[in-house]
């Protein structure tokens, strides 16, 4: 797991595990319909730190002219040249079951249509599990790394997808060496309260925890975010929990907490976020024109490391 340590500086607990990634042999990754200035700046900047051999999967045409604005230079990066976002996608999939990358980068094209590319029934990177997405977040003031999950993909989770959400958090971390993850899952409150939906998801979540139906953590809900993140908070409101106030991973009601309560912690509280969407056969890095450099090279870090340390086959298929 990322080392915890006290309050730090922006971004810096990420250092080590950068370079961890660095350190390792080169990993391919499809970078999907890169036909932006950003998208393509991106990808140059993942070969350059390191971190990952880009394969440019998209009209040749229009990634050689976003290269020319973004200033880069493309001398030494495979193209694999098709004519639209759509193919790019379907593309970077085959190329993925085949085995000849083992990441997948989203582009210039919109999210839904390259995730729906992965899941299609014919794709051959679905598993048993529903896809979701974690922020693996440095907080300066937050004590160690924390995951938030989901705020990308799922809008309003069932029980079924909390349960499959928790499992693909709690999998990334014993991938990183966190043995025993402490996984919160949120609600405005911490009592179950049959009127708000998200207490009564929390609660039963905490007895499949305990009934192994989720395996290798702790988890405990419903906690309110203060409750969840703080040991004075959880001590002033009398909560005895294995997990209060020091929670490893937070598991949002649906993705519109989890996208708002993420983008507060960047923009309000100066935290670094690695994006990453979990569940399929191969991790794929969800970008966007908005994010910064250190954020970008920690998504593509991360997505490195769970590469090379989880074997594609390590989930069954559909």
């Amino acid at each position: 797991m990322l080392p915890q340590a006290p309050p730090t500086a922006h971004g810096t607990r990420y250092e080590a595990f950068i370079q961890k990634a660095r350190d390792l042999p080169p990993i391919q990754a499809a970078i999907v319909h890169p036909c932006s200035p950003e998208a393509v700046r991106a990808a140059v900047e993942v070969r350059d730190e390191r971190l990952l051999v880009p394969l440019l999967v998209g009209p040749e045409a229009k990634i050689r002219a976003a290269a020319d604005v973004a200033g880069v230079s493309l001398d030494g990066i495979s193209i694999e040249s098709v004519p639209h976002s759509h193919a790019a996608a379907a593309r970077a999939v085959e190329i993925a079951v085949a085995g000849d990358v083992e990441v997948l980068v989203k582009g210039s094209l919109h999210t839904d249509e390259l995730l729906g590319a992965v899941v299609a029934p014919t794709s051959g990177l679905r598993t048993e599990r529903r896809i979701s997405h974690v922020y693996a977040m440095d907080v300066p003031a937050y004590p160690k790394p924390i995951l938030i999950t989901d705020a990308a993909i799922n809008i309003q989770p069932t029980l079924e997808q909390k349960r499959d959400i928790c499992q693909n958090a709690i999998d990334l971390l014993h991938t990183l060496g966190l043995k025993e993850p402490l996984v919160a899952v949120l609600a405005a409150v911490e009592t179950v309260n049959s009127k708000m939906p998200a207490t009564l998801d929390a609660a039963a979540l905490t007895v499949m925890a305990s009934r192994g139906q989720i395996t290798g953590a702790k988890v405990d809900g419903p906690l309110a975010f203060d409750n969840a993140i703080s040991l004075e908070a959880a001590r002033t409101k009398g909560i005895v929990s294995p997990v209060a106030g020091q929670a490893d991973v937070l598991v949002v009601p649906d993705l519109e907490a989890g996208n708002m309560l993420a983008k507060q912690l960047i923009y309000f509280a100066g935290a670094t976020a690695a994006g990453l969407v979990l569940g399929a056969r191969v991790p794929i890095v969800l970008t966007s024109r908005a994010d910064p450099m250190s954020a970008r090279i920690a998504s593509a870090a991360l997505a490195k490391l769970v590469a090379a340390l989880r074997p594609m086959e390590r989930l069954p298929a559909e």
